[in-house]
């Protein structure tokens, strides 16, 4: 216990002893925390409405007209067998004119003189929608849907996902995934660089101080101590201070965001946000701690 006081009182003195390079490596901690929890907390929203638009991918699988219900049902037991399929309902001839007839003007349906041209079809919920392509290649191959399907000759031909639209936009989605991860280990890297440039700074001040310490026989640890606690202090700090800034936000900027945007799902709990202060407050720490040992291992000599 006594150390680890002896280690306080030594990292503040070397707080105050080289105080604008400890507030720039603060600084620098801080602007990358915050950068960091922003990109945190867009990226959430961001993957909200990402989920939103993913959970709108579905599968519509055409049937023939003269199609027994237990085919049918044969094949809404098989899908609703699969893992990836949160649910499966089924869409008649009629209801299909029913929906296309609110959909659109009514002199359309009424120029048909009574034909109802629209196939009836199952229709695919996704539990993931990722799936959405190897379910549809399930079903295409599935020997109950291809008796059933309205092509026979191809039963890809009767499903239907938008294909096109989904590649684009998953490809979309893992590139704002992949670039999130990217900047935030990009920031990451930037501050402990600066935390290992300020705690070097540190340990040159103070060699002549390192090396009486070695000649009366300090362990490594206990002369390494100071300046693992002042990095770590720095990063506290500017870790703090970060969460404040997001709290402002939360409580200003982001109710104007979500009035202004009320049609996409912006809305964060507060228990997401006290997940990223978690994570901002132990990545600090840890961004701290490696800084310092990365300095001390480079310069310090023990």
């Amino acid at each position: 216990m006594s150390s680890i006081f002896y280690f306080l009182r030594e990292s503040l003195t070397g707080f105050s002893r080289h105080l604008s390079t400890a507030l720039g490596s603060i600084i620098t901690i801080f602007l990358s925390l915050l950068i960091i929890g922003i990109f945190l907390v867009g990226g959430r929203m961001v993957e909200n409405v990402i989920s939103s638009v993913e959970s709108e991918v579905s599968i519509t699988a055409y049937v023939s007209d003269d199609a027994s219900q237990s085919d049918i049902d044969a094949v809404q037991d098989y899908l609703r067998s699969l893992d990836t399929v949160a649910s499966v309902g089924f869409t008649t001839k009629e209801q299909a004119l029913e929906n296309f007839q609110q959909s659109t003007s009514s002199g359309i349906v009424d120029a048909l003189d009574g034909d109802n041209p629209l196939p009836a079809s199952i229709e695919v919920e996704l539990s993931d929608p990722q799936e959405v392509e190897a379910v549809a290649a399930d079903l295409a191959t599935n020997a109950d849907f291809q008796q059933i399907c309205d092509d026979p000759a191809d039963p890809s031909e009767s499903i239907r996902y938008g294909e096109k639209s989904v590649d684009r936009l998953f490809s979309l989605t893992n590139y704002v995934r992949y670039i999130g991860v990217a900047l935030i280990a990009l920031l990451i890297f930037i501050a402990m660089v600066f935390i290992n440039n300020t705690i070097r700074l540190a340990i040159l001040a103070r060699r002549k101080e390192i090396a009486i310490m070695r000649l009366v026989g300090a362990s490594n640890g206990f002369i390494r101590g100071p300046f693992l606690m002042e990095g770590a202090l720095h990063a506290i700090i500017g870790a703090v201070l970060a969460i404040g800034c997001l709290e402002l936000l939360r409580n200003v900027a982001l109710p104007q965001v979500q009035g202004a945007l009320a049609f996409l799902p912006f809305d964060l709990s507060l228990n997401t946000f006290l997940v990223i202060y978690a994570v901002l407050l132990v990545a600090g720490l840890i961004i701290g701690l490696i800084g310092s040992a990365f300095a001390m291992r480079r310069y310090l000599k023990v």
